[in-house]
């Protein structure tokens, strides 16, 4: 795998400062945020001047019960090419469902049973056969643990490895957060893994509210994640390591003091006394496949990983009851960050409509009544901000005249059509249809 060095998630809003930061080795960029052919220009002068540059997929959902989408694929094999990238990565994650048609707008963990395990292996082997250069898949952070797992972490992503010869993206930040939320000891998973697979290391910031951790994106790396990735270092050298920032960007000093941090961190020479201490791997369970060929996942397996993530998602998503076995608490702290995060994509991509509620506390109160029950539109963030902004007008109509002229004029110039009279908005209403 090639060595990578210390580097940054570039993003639009940190491009002029990612450009001047001392020692940057490369950077990663969501491959979804591109377009091959129109990059932009501060991505592309990094490229011009040798910076590697590694998409990183954010909606293949791999660990869902459907095989990977074709499109999606060749996309993300486009973007890798555009770029020149030695590799791409994706998750170990779902974030949609069939049946019902559901989207979470998120990554959402798969259940660690024998069935997730073959489902996700097989959907994994078709995207390294659609895809141009070698694949790595990263742990996810998570709030919930499903009821019923039959493996650990360590074990769920070695036999992951052994079976498909993908490589990973150790998250460290994420195994500090699954440590806060579901008990799990960072540790036992880095002694448990195969490490000789390590693509690189995402390192990012984080917060505990209510002792839940919330893997922000947007806060500074506290040093307990440094601790973390410490002990990886102590195991192996790592190819390369990432700082993630998505949010509350810092001015450019603190950035490059961070990635000062993370690089003295990194540049630790390892402990050999306590390099890797992996078990010898078990034989799989009977049906389950194995490293000595490709396996199908069986129908039945992945319909019954569709069962159960269908019903997660839809309590997540559409106020469904909540499944057995699953933390009512956790899973109410799971929809509130899912709409949360909703509301702050929809902001980002139709920033007019803060303004015109009146600023960022009564456009999220307004969005979060509209998303309550009501799953994210098929179609896409764009969509949303359209669906939001005809709810509004509909049933949740701004009480300043100005802002309710506003709203419309907005939804006008981008639905272009006029939105219905209020005579047709009274009797919606009254129906309980939805706009």
């Amino acid at each position: 795998m090639a060595h990578l060095g210390v580097g940054i998630g570039w993003r639009p809003e940190i491009a002029d400062a990612v450009e001047r930061l001392p020692g940057l080795d490369w950077v990663e960029v969501v491959a979804e945020n591109i377009c091959p052919g129109h990059l932009p220009a501060a991505l592309q002068r990094l490229l011009d001047r040798g910076t590697r540059v590694v998409p990183h997929g954010v909606s293949l959902g791999l660990g869902g019960a459907d095989r990977p989408d074709p499109a999606k694929l060749a996309a993300l094999g486009e973007r890798a090419v555009a770029l020149g990238a030695p590799l791409v990565t994706e998750h170990i994650a779902f974030v949609r469902t069939s049946s019902p048609a559901l989207e979470a707008g998120h990554l959402l963990p798969v259940p660690r049973t024998r069935d997730a395990l073959a489902v996700l292996c097989e959907n994994v082997r078709i995207a390294q056969d659609a895809l141009p250069v070698p694949l790595a898949l990263e742990n996810i952070a998570a709030l919930i643990s499903w009821p019923g797992e039959e493996l650990t972490e360590g074990q769920f992503l070695t036999e992951l490895v052994e079976r498909t010869g993908v490589r990973l993206l150790v998250d460290v930040a994420n195994l500090h957060t699954n440590r806060v939320n579901r008990g799990e000891d960072p540790a036992a998973v880095l002694d448990a893994i195969p490490l000789e697979a390590l693509a690189y290391v995402h390192v990012a910031g984080g917060v505990e509210r209510g002792g839940v951790w919330h893997d922000t994106h947007a806060h500074p790396v506290p040093a307990v994640v440094l601790d973390v990735l410490a002990g990886l270092r102590a195991r192996v050298d790592p190819p390369g390591v990432l700082l993630e920032r998505d949010d509350a960007f810092p001015p450019e000093t603190e950035l490059a003091d961070e990635l000062a941090r993370i690089r003295a961190v990194a540049g630790a020479a390892p402990d050999r006394a306590t390099a890797p201490r992996r078990a010898t791997p078990r034989p799989p369970a009977a049906g389950s496949g194995g490293a000595a060929g490709p396996e199908a996942a069986g129908e039945a397996a992945r319909t019954r990983v569709a069962l159960g993530q269908a019903a997660l998602l839809s309590a997540l998503v559409a106020g469904t009851p909540v499944p057995e076995g699953f933390d009512r608490q956790r899973i109410r702290v799971q929809a509130r960050s899912l709409a949360a995060k909703r509301a702050g994509v929809v902001a980002g991509l139709a920033p007019e409509l803060p303004e015109i509620l009146g600023g960022e506390g009564p456009y999220r109160e307004a969005y979060l009544r509209y998303a309550r029950g009501r799953p994210m539109a098929a179609a896409g963030y764009r969509r949303e901000a359209l669906d939001f902004a005809e709810h509004l007008l509909v049933r949740d109509l701004p009480a300043d005249p100005a802002a309710r002229r506003r709203l419309t004029r907005w939804w006008q110039d981008r639905a272009g059509a006029r939105p219905p009279h209020r005579i047709v908005r009274w009797a919606r209403a009254l129906t309980g249809r939805a706009a």
